[in-house]
């Protein structure tokens, strides 16, 4: 198996005697080398010092006065934010850690750099015993998809920087044609859709993030992401738990959900408390899973060995934002990590 996402940094951490990630001055410094931060040729003496001075010791404090000195106000703003972000992934001794504290509070980073995050934690979560569908299914959990549904029901995901990228290049192709307009047919689009006959070019892509995916019940990158949630349940938690996929809630066992982005949050929210919920909020949703834990009683004792009913909606733009962080904060273990 190729080293795949070879850009995310994975292979800048130790691992701790547990399995965990532990990050390196060299994890900082690739961080460092992010065209935020560095240097360009209108850069000033005082941020080309900075950069040099935090490439040698990356964990060196900064002083306000330093920071004040960098002529461009971008570039002290860029600095502002990687050194708080620096200091949220040092607050504990491990990614993991870190990662789960930045939820617990508010998230004063950007977006970008938690999706970094993210990727280089399913990086080691699939290790190398990833199939191509589940490296697939884990690029929803950091990379927003684009949701085309076609007439015949089929639900096809696919990144949406990458559509966005073809259609400014006007290279719209089959991969842009299928996205840009919902409900296109596939046409000659098979070759862009990763699928069991031709898995395995996903290796050769893993970077490229341009192959459809169908999320429609009994497909292969469906029971992948399955996989993947369980994955990710199980490394931040250690519980063992199964995930598949479901057609729709038993009313007699459902005490607990989780929304897997804030549109199916705010839909499942609404029917549990028996509220009608708008039409097109329906026609959103896209899939419902349950979620069972191998031990109940990791559980609350109230709601122990009862399901937990996932479920993941698109926008009204059609765009699928996963939070892998939700199954982090929200299920109801007895013991939170």
């Amino acid at each position: 198996m190729p080293d795949y996402w070879p850009g995310c940094g994975w292979q800048l951490l130790q691992r701790s005697p547990e399995g965990q990630l532990v990050v390196t001055d060299d994890f900082l410094r690739s961080l460092l080398a992010r065209p935020e931060l560095a240097p360009v040729a209108e850069s000033c003496d005082a941020e080309r010092a900075l950069h040099a001075a935090l490439l040698e010791a990356p964990r060196q404090p900064v002083a306000p006065a330093r920071l004040a000195a960098l002529a461009d106000e971008d570039a002290r703003a860029n600095y502002e934010v990687w050194l708080r972000f620096r200091e949220r992934l040092l607050a504990r001794p491990t990614l993991e850690g870190s990662y789960l504290q930045l939820f617990r509070g508010n998230v004063d980073v950007p977006p970008l750099l938690v999706q970094q995050l993210t990727q280089v934690l399913l990086r080691h979560i699939l290790g190398e015993q990833a199939t191509p569908f589940q490296a697939r299914a884990a690029e929803m959990l950091f990379r927003t998809q684009r949701i085309a549904i076609q007439d015949e029901g089929q639900v096809m995901a696919a990144d949406e920087e990458t559509v966005e990228r073809q259609a400014l290049a006007g290279s719209f192709g089959t991969l842009g044609d299928l996205l840009r307009q919902a409900g296109a047919t596939l046409r000659t689009a098979e070759l862009d859709v990763l699928g069991e006959a031709n898995a395995q070019v996903y290796w050769e892509r893993n970077d490229a993030h341009d192959l459809v995916v169908s999320l429609n019940h009994g497909q292969p990158a469906l029971a992948a992401l399955c996989e993947v949630i369980a994955r990710w349940v199980r490394h931040f938690h250690g519980v063992n738990v199964r995930v598949a996929p479901e057609r729709e809630i038993d009313e007699d066992q459902w005490v607990w959900h989780v929304g897997l982005d804030a549109q199916a949050t705010a839909v499942l929210n609404a029917l549990y408390r028996g509220e009608e919920v708008d039409e097109a909020e329906g026609r959103r949703m896209l899939c419902l899973f349950r979620l069972e834990f191998d031990d109940p009683h990791v559980m609350r004792p109230e709601v122990a060995g009862r399901p937990v009913y996932l479920a993941m909606a698109m926008d009204a733009a059609n765009r699928l934002r996963l939070k892998p962080q939700n199954l982090l904060l929200n299920l109801p273990l007895a013991r939170q990590s």
